[in-house]
C-alpha cells in the first residue's frame, strides 16, 4: 500500500467513527453520554482534518512533515487511576441504547487500531512516524470506550466531566 492509499483509507476509518460518534451524541438523552460521544467525535473530527492536511501535504510536495497531533482524550493510566472516584448518575432509560452504540463504537475503534498498526508495520519510515501517533490515540480511545462499557452499569459517570467528583473516596 502506498502513503497515499494508507492516508486515503485512513479517513475513511476516521469518518465512520467519527460520524458513529456524532449520531450516537444525537440518539443519546443523557447528557453525560452527549458530553462523551460530543468528546470523541470532536477528536476523531481532528483526525480527519489532520489526515486531509497530511494528504494535501503529500500530494504537493512529495513528503510529509511530522506534526504533533493533540487528543482529548487521555491515556489508559489516567483513567484507571480516576476509576475508583466514579458514581452513578446515568439515566436508567439510555443504558441500553448507550451500550449498544458503544459496542459499536469499540469494534470500529478496534478495526482502526487494526489497520493503523499494520501500517506502522508495514510502510516506510515516513509513513510510520505518520501512523504510530494515531495508533496512541487509538489505543487510548479503545480504553475509554472499553473502560465505559465495562463501568456504565456500575457507574455511569465518565472521569474528567462535570460527574467527577473530588469528594469521593
Amino acid at each position: 500500500m502506498t502513503l497515499e492509499e494508507a492516508i486515503k483509507t485512513a479517513l475513511d476509518y476516521e469518518n465512520r467513527i467519527r460520524d458513529l460518534y456524532r449520531e450516537s451524541a444525537e440518539q443519546t438523552e443523557d447528557p453525560t453520554g452527549k458530553k462523551i460521544f460530543r468528546a470523541l467525535a470532536d477528536d476523531e473530527q481532528r483526525h480527519v482534518d489532520y489526515l486531509n492536511h497530511k494528504l494535501e501535504q503529500w500530494r504537493t510536495t512529495g513528503t510529509i512533515s511530522s506534526e504533533h497531533l493533540a487528543s482529548a482524550i487521555p491515556p489508559k493510566q489516567v483513567i484507571e487511576k480516576e476509576a475508583a472516584r466514579l458514581r452513578t448518575r446515568m439515566a436508567t432509560d439510555d443504558r441500553g441504547l448507550k451500550q449498544q452504540m458503544l459496542s459499536k463504537a469499540l469494534k470500529l475503534e478496534i478495526e482502526t487500531s487494526d489497520f493503523y498498526r499494520q501500517m506502522v508495520a508495514q510502510l516506510p519510515a515516513e509513513g510510520q512516524n505518520l501512523f504510530s501517533r494515531f495508533l496512541e490515540i487509538e489505543s487510548n480511545h479503545i480504553d475509554a470506550v472499553q473502560f465505559e462499557l465495562d463501568h456504565y452499569g456500575r457507574s455511569g459517570y465518565w472521569f474528567d466531566f462535570e460527574e467527577f467528583d473530588m469528594e469521593a473516596g
